[in-house]
């Protein structure tokens, strides 16, 4: 039933097999570590097939390990409705790039591989009987061959020794069955004391093996998985029952088989060792990366940082936007309304005072008041210029500055839309109080005395 796996399996062996006998060339009796070299490099073929998908799975656990707090948040809010939290779960798993399959994956192909060996190895002797058992007699199972082996190659497997013992006996093997290890009519040169010598030790190795297995995994699980009881129970699985499992077991397995469990934990050791060096490498030179580029991008002390971006890629002038250039035409536009702002809060002051608009517009010195200025200096003339006229002084020039005569009369009525004549301190000679129209003034005084 289980032939596609059978087969492969005793493929992958036999060439091994074959290319150490060919090292070392076959001793008298077999030659059992060519026979227990191709059980080593039968394994060590199977995780170098494995080892992406090794590296996945260490992944797969380090991001699940990430996400766990979330998790645990999700299944706390939704304890009451499981159908809610599962798509939540999956949701998160899905955002995350998360894929549980890929961290159970190379342990779900290392057990068919196991089965196919154990079956193979199990085949060389057939004289088992019970469930599932050919019940074979010695020299029957010793002129058939095994899937791809033929039966010179069955022979010698039932022959070889791996320190004195069958490489296919396990310790409550009945005696019945020993009798395939030898040929017809020569005795058994080994024991059950024999086989349980080199049986146990090998137990222990394949036990603290998978022990130091599990204790590096757990070793680099954070602090917050390990507060969750599901991980703290499974933990204790991998830390303590399952190498108890192997030292309760192994005497049920053959030589071969416990061969096996002991070269992939050695394996498993360390090929963990290496890829978790390799992912912490990975993850320092991408944190140094960041910090490089955030360094990089980072103005020096003391320098203004450079704003200046073009947006287009390799557009030139046509799609870039100076961003230097548009805050400088920001700050001039401010300080051009500042001005119009200045100038038109100067000139309501000087409306409200009732001061001359050309002394005014002069003081703030705004070019923009020219032309007010002219406009109140020719009303300031006219208004002097009818004030000479209706004076009494008998030479008809007016003081500097004075728009009235000596004696107090009353200055001249403006005519409608002219503004009402700045009026003296009292004397002649006085000083008026607007600066600024002693110009205009001076002028309507010698325009009267022309007149």
């Amino acid at each position: 039933m289980l032939n596609f796996i059978y087969w492969p399996v005793s493929a992958i062996m036999w060439f091994w097999h074959w290319l150490f006998d060919f090292i070392t060339p076959d001793s008298p009796g077999g030659n059992g570590v060519a026979w227990a070299l191709s059980v080593v490099f039968l394994v060590f073929t199977l995780r170098a097939i494995l080892y992406k998908p090794f590296v996945k799975q260490i992944r797969t656990t380090k991001k699940m390990q990430e996400i766990n707090p979330q998790l645990q948040a999700i299944r706390k809010k939704y304890a009451k409705d499981r159908v809610k939290m599962t798509e939540e779960m999956q949701k998160l798993q899905k955002e995350h790039g998360f894929n549980p399959l890929l961290g159970c994956l190379p342990m779900l192909l290392q057990v068919p591989v196991f089965i196919g060996l154990f079956h193979v190895l199990r085949s060389f002797n057939r004289t088992a009987h019970g469930m599932g058992q050919l019940g074979m007699s010695p020299e029957e199972t010793r002129s058939v061959g095994n899937y791809i082996f033929n039966v010179d190659q069955v022979q010698n497997f039932l022959d070889a020794r791996l320190f004195g013992v069958p490489l296919s006996s396990f310790i409550t093997e009945p005696k019945t069955e020993w009798a395939a290890f030898v040929q017809p009519g020569q005795p058994i040169d080994f024991t059950r004391v024999d086989i349980a010598i080199v049986v146990i030790p090998m137990m222990i190795i394949a036990s603290i093996a998978t022990h130091m297995n599990s204790r590096a995994s757990v070793a680099r699980q954070p602090e917050a998985a390990l507060e969750n009881p599901q991980t703290r129970m499974m933990n204790m699985l991998a830390l303590y029952i399952f190498p108890l499992g192997i030292l309760v077991t192994g005497a049920f397995f053959p030589v071969a088989i416990l061969l096996y469990w002991m070269s992939n934990n050695v394996w498993t050791y360390g090929q963990q060792h290496l890829v978790f060096g390799r992912i912490a490498r990975e993850e320092e030179e991408a944190r140094l990366a960041k910090q490089e580029k955030l360094k990089a991008n980072a103005p020096k002390p003391g320098v203004k940082p450079d704003r200046t971006k073009k947006l287009g890629d390799g557009q030139g002038s046509e799609n870039g936007v100076d961003l230097e250039k548009a805050d400088g035409a920001e700050e001039a536009s401010d300080n051009s309304a500042e001005s119009t702002k200045n100038a038109s809060l100067m000139e309501r002051l000087t409306k409200a005072l009732g001061i001359g608009g050309a002394g005014s517009a002069k003081a703030s010195g705004s070019k923009h008041e020219d032309s007010k200025a002219d406009a109140s200096t020719s009303a300031a003339a006219t208004e002097s210029e009818a004030a000479g006229a209706s004076g009494s002084g008998a030479s008809g020039f007016g003081s500097s500055g004075s728009t009235g005569n000596g004696n107090g009369s009353a200055p001249a009525k403006p005519k409608p839309g002219q503004k009402p004549a700045a009026q003296t301190s009292g004397g002649s000679g006085a000083r008026p109080k607007n600066q600024g129209s002693k110009k205009g003034g001076k002028r309507g005084g010698r325009k009267g005395g022309r007149r």
